[in-house]
């Protein structure tokens, strides 16, 4: 299995990193993306991927959260990253008025910002998008074509938001520990969209599935998230596992 989206450098893991990768490569899990947040990230998951060069792979963005009145300078780096180093993805990207209303406007700039330059260097985006389908949407509509693909992380909107995603071709649903929630939406959402369309995800250190919900997550716990989708689906876990990975290596071409 692959985990498109793993927080791996976090400070939640600094105790014991080395046996939560351990952990999930005996899980099952191959591969695991690692989605940048700011410039004070970059170091920690850079070192990361180049301790686990086969397994973390790591992506070059600014996190909509992290877009405040200086995001042209942040932006800045992140160009000067993405002009020398090889990433997998632009990300992770997006907008989020969830925390902060306010900095729309910035976020709405460096979202389109950084999309252009993912279809510049022909790199999937890893979109973040919190109580913003429409203005995320707005964006992605102005800017798709054929240069253009990614994944909505951490999916949590309705059947309408999710067919809206899959109009646009190129662009997968990434399904994460929300999937096992009570509450969380999706069993109302996933049956009706094909398998071809996801990917598998932990957002680890956060979204832990049930019954580890609250506590930290980590990329062991895909396939958790992998059992309850093939439920979901009323498929196996075989062909989650099959499926999600070949949507993942064609969306990401340089992780192998």
């Amino acid at each position: 299995m692959i985990d498109t989206h793993t927080h791996l450098f976090s400070k939640e893991f600094e105790a014991d990193r080395d046996i939560v990768i351990k952990n999930a490569i005996q899980s099952g899990v191959s591969k695991m993306l690692l989605p940048n947040v700011d410039l004070e990230s970059i170091e920690a998951m850079h070192l990361v991927s180049e301790k686990y060069p086969d397994v973390c792979f790591p992506m070059m963005g600014l996190h909509p959260c992290s877009v405040k009145e200086n995001w042209q300078d942040e932006l800045a780096v992140v160009k000067s990253w993405l002009d020398k180093k090889t990433y997998c993805a632009v990300g992770e990207i997006g907008i989020d008025l969830y925390w902060d209303k306010t900095t729309l406007s910035y976020q709405q700039k460096a979202f389109r910002q950084q999309i252009i330059w993912a279809k510049e260097k022909k790199l999937p985006v890893v979109i973040h998008v919190r109580e913003a389908f429409e203005e995320t949407f707005e964006i992605v509509d102005e800017l798709n074509d054929e240069n253009l693909s990614g994944v909505f992380h951490c999916f949590t909107g309705n059947i309408d938001q999710a067919n809206h995603i899959v109009s646009y071709g190129n662009f997968k649903l990434g399904i994460g520990g929300v999937v096992t929630f009570k509450n969380g939406g999706l069993d109302k959402v996933l049956p009706d969209i094909d398998l071809k369309h996801l990917v598998l995800e932990t957002d680890s250190p956060y979204l832990a599935p049930v019954p580890h919900r609250g506590k930290r997550n980590e990329s062991a716990y895909l396939r958790i998230i992998a059992e309850k989708l093939a439920v979901t689906k009323g498929v196996s876990i075989e062909e989650v596992e099959t499926v999600t990975n070949q949507n993942a290596l064609a969306l990401f071409p340089t992780v192998k």
